[in-house]
């Protein structure tokens, strides 16, 4: 009998880049493999000349989340489209469990997302007092009228909330102000 405890790496999300339009393709082949993964599918209306048809759509195009631990990347590296994962200082960026799981309640609650590709920059910090992102604090990176777009760092991507301005409050500014 072993005496030494068996120590296992824990299972992380990562992110994995496929080839261009395989992210359903690599989806299915991760689930016939029984890879815990997610690939958030956008309902978005397309109009063809004789109609129109609600289809689903990768919201993030050539991105597959897969939930695995470090020793099995290897085997992800293996499944057919895929490109590699996205890396972070040089190593496969790891996704935080709360961010997987603000984008499953946004796609439940929301359909026709927009996703915009935007640099990190650092505004005021607030918290959201009501609907789905009750509670959660962030970094707000642009407010128009009810639109308020809220950053989720590690993905690089701003998911645009509608969120009322009475359900937001300043918790502190980043912009210094000087006091006479």
């Amino acid at each position: 009998m072993n005496s030494e405890p068996m120590f296992q790496d824990p299972k992380n999300w990562y992110v994995v880049y496929t080839k261009a339009l395989w992210e359903k393709k690599f989806s299915k082949q991760l689930e016939q493999r029984k890879i815990e993964h997610y690939c958030p599918l956008n309902k978005v209306e397309r109009q063809w000349s004789d109609r129109k048809k609600i289809i689903d759509q990768p919201l993030f195009k050539s991105y597959v989340f897969v939930r695995v631990r470090e020793a099995e990347q290897v085997a992800i590296q293996q499944i057919r489209g895929f490109t590699s994962f996205v890396f972070w200082l040089k190593k496969p960026a790891i996704v935080r469990d709360e961010e997987i799981d603000t984008i499953k309640r946004f796609m439940m609650e929301h359909r026709g997302i927009k996703l915009e590709k935007l640099p990190i920059n650092v505004n005021d910090r607030v918290k959201i007092l009501g609907g789905s992102f009750m509670s959660r604090e962030g970094n707000i990176l642009e407010i128009k009228s009810k639109t308020v777009k809220v950053l989720l760092p590690t993905l690089g991507y701003t998911l645009v909330v509608e969120v009322g301005n009475t359900n937001v409050e300043l918790l502190s500014t980043s912009k210094n102000l000087l006091t006479i």
